[in-house]
């Protein structure tokens, strides 16, 4: 089992930034993929940002490619998000993911999955 903890959402001006963070407990990660994924009202959850823990090949979405930045820090387990240039549309509550390698932007390719975390982006 992977136990999976997202912090770091919050409110936000349009054109600030966040930094999320995913620390990971349990079994070891070290030969899994981690995903950043979204979830707005209403909408289906969206793929986000994905990482491959040992390589540290990094995929993004479209829509935050040169925005936000997937990282991972190995030495306490965590992986991070940073969003700048938010806008109103990345409203959202952002899930950590874990899983084998896969297809990278698929919520079904991931395993363990975090509580999630809101980022409220005002205009």
């Amino acid at each position: 089992q992977v136990q999976l903890v997202e912090s770091g959402g919050g409110l936000v001006q349009a054109g600030g930034s966040l930094r999320l963070s995913c620390t990971a407990s349990g079994r070891s990660i070290s030969s899994m993929r981690m995903g950043w994924f979204r979830q707005a009202p209403g909408m289906e959850r969206e793929f986000v940002a994905a990482i491959t823990w040992s390589s540290g090949w990094t995929y993004y979405a479209d829509s935050v490619k040169g925005r936000f930045t997937i990282s991972r820090d190995s030495a306490k387990n965590t992986v991070y998000l940073q969003m700048n240039s938010l806008k109103p549309e990345d409203t959202a509550v952002y899930y950590c993911a874990a899983g084998w390698p896969g297809t990278a932007a698929t919520p079904a390719s991931y395993d363990y999955w975090g509580q999630g975390t809101q980022v409220t982006v005002a205009s």
